[in-house]
């Protein structure tokens, strides 16, 4: 292509991109204001507690943020990729290893969206998956402690945004590679030009284990090199299936909002997973050497481990003809949903004036019985008339993403026209419009990905806020928005600031996870933390070289040891703080002057261990970070640190270091 016409182009795309941002900061027919009585649904008195637990993906922050709904209330912030100074995530001895991969230790990725295990297609309230874009890694986050206990590495994954995407009893969480790469045993030392011939995509199909919740990669799924976006699971009469938006069929490598913008129809490619299990039982998958990092948090011990494994299994869909297919789906999809019942799959081309939807029905009809128009690197591509269902009309600018309510309707996202629509699934008519502030991403109901979601709210969550909030310089908070879809007409109820840049989210009953088994009393005889103080007679200091280990406690309002003197310069001092509160809700905080890492926040009954190399000579202060007592400012203690060779003894105490009587 000549520089004129790509100059050209791009000139077009800017003037749409103008336009659409101008169009999407005036949304039509509304002020966006919200009236009183419709605010009323939104408001939760103080006291009393929301109906359901909103999970946010933080983007670029690579955490996870919870909240209540309807109120907006934000009430954790969860670590998940990314080191957390509040908690001491990733700074903990603990907790490093958490954050380990085969590129070493990687202290942030770009987390775009949650996934809430399922028993038969319902939000069981076990655990919230995660997915890291960046360094693709997949994360599960237990819902009986709120954080983050398992991270696992996805090899031969250059970008991991599909994902992670479960199947209704969450029997896999599913990732798809964003970039496609050459894989792993692969000589990546090729030219980037050489797309088509040297980059492939790999889906991953990581097992859960339904009582441990333990993950393990059970295979993978080599297929041709394009950007897989989103994805949804089978249901129902569809269980045993999965379907993925494709975009990048052109095989572009550069100036991809040009070059991967030339076909018509990109795909949407359908996994029978069930076949795949078949394939991997008859021995059919190979033995691939690769390098990646799984790491596990015990909670017993309060320590991560981290193993590097070094092999995977994959299957290459281009040899097994039968596991998958390509539906064309109009020009450059982005979000691949599945109604309830599993009979329809909704595709969302973001350059497309209609929302086309297929039927699993027909998508199996057409395989039978052979409807293909060719095939794309040895996958059949099915006839798109065979598979589709039908086409929603004039629905919008910008279509990005469906939920579904429960009864019969479907919500889509207008990135462009800063809009939400409703529409019927059966008859494919659009029913009500609600404008949003500005240019939505994802949307959320409460079990809208199920097959009984909770159709009373829905949660916008947009890019764009301009002149929705107070100003904070060049950046801008991003928001959320709370709709009413009761009734037959969408009504906006509340909108407020988010953490981070949300993508996706998901929401369930406040009851079932508040009442899944949250443990409230935390007793000191379950730490199994091999250097805990069980109490304060256990409170030591020990040397070994120059290595120094202090066996700490902390309890309303003191540490003990609270004065430590004999350290000297050289020595790493690392403060094992035993937190000898039982009740929850009672944290203890730690930090020393002179710490280069983070304090602790150290849980009831929990240990944690912050490593402190001492840089001078002089007295340290240390106290306690967390506001727990009237007394919380005495809470605090000394370390002496002394030159190196000193013959300053070694002594730890806690009330009996007086000065002498005069």
């Amino acid at each position: 292509m000549k520089y004129s016409k790509i100059t050209m182009q791009l000139g077009a795309l800017a003037f749409i991109a103008t336009s659409a941002l101008f169009t999407s900061c005036k949304p039509k027919n509304s002020s966006g204001a919200i009236d009183s009585d419709a605010a009323l649904k939104a408001y939760v008195p103080p006291g009393k507690h929301d109906e359901f637990y909103n999970f946010v993906s933080g983007g670029f922050s690579g955490q996870m943020s919870v909240y209540g709904l309807p109120s907006g209330r934000m009430l954790k912030v969860i670590p998940v990729f990314s080191v957390d100074p509040e908690k001491g995530y990733g700074y903990s001895e603990e907790t490093k290893p958490m954050l380990n991969t085969s590129h070493g230790f990687v202290p942030w990725d770009d987390l775009h969206h949650t996934e809430m295990s399922q028993t038969k297609g319902e939000i069981n309230g076990k655990w919230v998956f995660a997915n890291a874009n960046n360094t693709p890694r997949l994360a599960r986050i237990d819902l009986k402690t709120f954080r983050t206990a398992e991270i696992i590495e996805l090899p031969n994954s250059g970008g991991n945004h599909s994902s992670p995407f479960g199947t209704e009893n969450s029997e896999y969480i599913v990732a798809g590679t964003r970039f496609s790469v050459p894989a792993d045993d692969a000589n990546g030392d090729v030219p980037i030009n050489s797309y088509k011939q040297n980059f492939k995509g790999h889906i991953s199909f990581v097992s859960v284990n339904q009582e441990s919740g333990e993950m393990n990669i059970a295979f993978q799924l080599k297929t041709p090199g394009v950007n897989f976006d989103l994805a949804r699971a089978g249901k129902d009469k569809s269980h045993g299936w999965f379907f993925f938006s494709c975009y990048n069929t052109e095989q572009a490598n550069t100036l991809l909002e040009v070059n991967a913008s030339q076909k018509d129809k990109d795909f949407i490619m359908a996994v029978n997973w069930k076949k795949a299990e078949e394939y991997l039982k008859a021995g059919k998958g190979k033995k691939v050497k690769v390098k990646y990092a799984h790491n596990k948090y015990n909670e017993e011990t309060h320590t991560a481990t981290s193993e590097i494994k070094t092999e995977v299994t994959v299957l290459d869909v281009a040899e097994l003809k039968d596991i998958c297919y390509f539906i064309p789906c109009p020009k450059s999809p982005h979000g691949c949903d599945v109604d309830p019942t599993g009979e329809y799959i909704v595709g969302s081309g973001k350059l497309a004036a209609v929302i086309p939807v297929f039927s699993f029905d027909k998508l199996q009809k057409a395989i039978a019985e052979k409807a293909f128009d060719g095939d794309y690197e040895g996958i059949p591509v099915v006839k798109y008339e065979a598979a589709l269902y039908g086409e929603v009309q004039k629905p919008g600018l910008g279509p990005l993403h469906t939920e579904f309510d429960g009864r019969g309707n479907a919500y889509t996202s207008f990135f462009v026209s800063s809009e939400v629509v409703k529409w019927n699934i059966k008859d494919l008519k659009v029913l009500d419009r609600a404008p949003t502030y500005y240019s939505v991403g994802h949307l959320c109901i409460p079990g809208g990905n199920t097959r009984k979601p909770n159709g009373k709210y829905l949660i916008a969550y947009n890019k764009i806020t301009k002149d929705r909030y107070l100003p904070t310089g060049p950046e801008l908070t991003q928001s959320a928005q709370i709709y009413d879809i009761s009734g037959d007409k969408m009504q906006m109820i509340l909108d407020f600031p988010t953490i981070g840049e949300p993508h996706y989210a998901q929401a369930a009953p406040a009851d079932l996870i508040k009442n899944n088994g949250q443990i409230k009393i935390y007793k000191i005889a379950d730490n199994k933390h091999p250097r805990v103080a069980k109490g304060e007679g256990e409170a030591k200091v020990v040397r070994e070289g120059n290595k120094v280990h202090v066996y700490m406690t902390s309890i309303r309002s003191h540490f003990a040891p609270d004065n430590i003197e004999g350290i000297k310069l050289g020595d790493e001092v690392f403060f094992h703080v035993t937190n000898l509160e039982q009740d929850w809700d009672v944290p203890h905080g730690f930090a020393v002057k002179g710490a280069n890492n983070a304090e602790l926040l150290i849980m009831p009954g929990e240990t944690t261990t912050l490593k402190w190399v001492p840089d001078r000579v002089g007295i340290f202060p240390m106290y306690c970070t967390d506001f727990c007592s009237a007394l919380h400012q005495e809470m605090q203690g000394y370390i002496r640190v002394s030159p190196a060779g000193s013959n300053v003894p070694l002594t730890y105490s806690v009330g009996t270091n007086l000065p002498p009587k005069k």
